[in-house]
């Protein structure tokens, strides 16, 4: 595994990198940074170069000045790309990073051989997490936006331990399947601007969520760029059933269920995560 320093889009980002052939761009959510794909990266690295930076506000990339959302996301990545001297890629994301591939897909739908993700926001969800039921599970996307949100979590190692933990088990079905880098991601969240970088992306997020919830958001264009989703069985925060009008958002979907993991299939389940990826680059000619 290498690990560079990139100067893009006027920033400084760390960039994890491994393995040989078609290059695949690895994007990470929340709570997490370039740590959560290594697994998967030591098993397609004799298939794919492998590239997993820490995006803007996460890990050992600069930090955002304020609020920082998908689109932001979106023009570092273009920017991290040119850098790095890369044509076109494939892309695998999660979470925050699904948000940030749908902007992508959007501004330079040329630049992507396929995207793939794992359980992602998209505009068909709507109204649905705002349901009553699911207020339980989106609490935090609140406490996240708040100005004291970093200084409390970040008040002791344990009380950083505990929050970050928490959504890392809770989200999680397979249990156990961060034990052995609780500590790692402890020590990432603690370093000066991570707790409150990472935040940024709910602070900037949140008017579109809250239009989305109100059924007002816009519906863009499909996207057109080949596109491999494989959405958990047991996902809390993103049920299955929310699935249904992906086909609104990407014209040329693979859709199909992820048994017996939650929140984090690569984590979860690393084997057939990067089976998946695999697969699915295979089949469009991209490996």
């Amino acid at each position: 595994m290498e690990h560079l320093k990139v100067h893009a889009n006027g920033a400084a980002f760390h960039v994890a990198r491994t393995g040989k052939g078609p290059a695949l761009l690895l994007l990470h959510g929340w709570p997490e940074f370039w740590l959560t794909w290594e697994p998967v990266m030591a098993r397609l690295a004799e298939r794919h170069t492998l590239f997993a930076p820490d995006l803007r506000g996460f890990g050992d990339s600069d930090k955002p000045d304020g609020p920082f959302g998908p689109d932001d996301h979106a023009a570092d990545m273009l920017a991290l790309l040119d850098a790095l001297g890369l044509g076109q890629i494939g892309v695998v994301g999660h979470d925050v990073g699904g948000a940030a591939m749908q902007s992508l897909a959007r501004k330079s739908p040329q630049r992507f051989s396929g995207l793939f993700f794992f359980d992602f926001v998209y505009p068909g969800i709507g109204p649905r997490m705002a349901e009553p039921e699911r207020l339980n599970n989106i609490w935090y996307q609140s406490f996240n936006q708040m100005e004291i949100a970093p200084q409390l979590v970040g008040t002791t190692r344990e009380s950083c331990r505990t929050y970050i933990g928490y959504f890392l088990k809770h989200w999680a079905h397979r249990k156990g399947a961060f034990d052995d880098v609780l500590e790692a991601f402890t020590d990432n969240f603690l370093k000066p601007g991570n707790l409150a970088g990472g935040f940024a992306h709910y602070r900037a997020a949140h008017a579109g969520r809250i239009k989305m919830m109100k059924g007002e958001a816009p519906q863009p264009a499909p996207i057109g760029v080949p596109t491999c989703i494989r959405w958990a069985e047991h996902d809390p925060l993103f049920p299955f059933s929310w699935t249904d009008r992906l086909g609104e958002t990407f014209a040329a979907l693979d859709l199909a269920l992820f048994p017996d993991v939650g929140h984090f299939p690569h984590r979860e389940d690393p084997d057939r995560a990067a089976a998946e990826i695999a697969a699915f680059f295979k089949r469009i000619g991209w490996g």
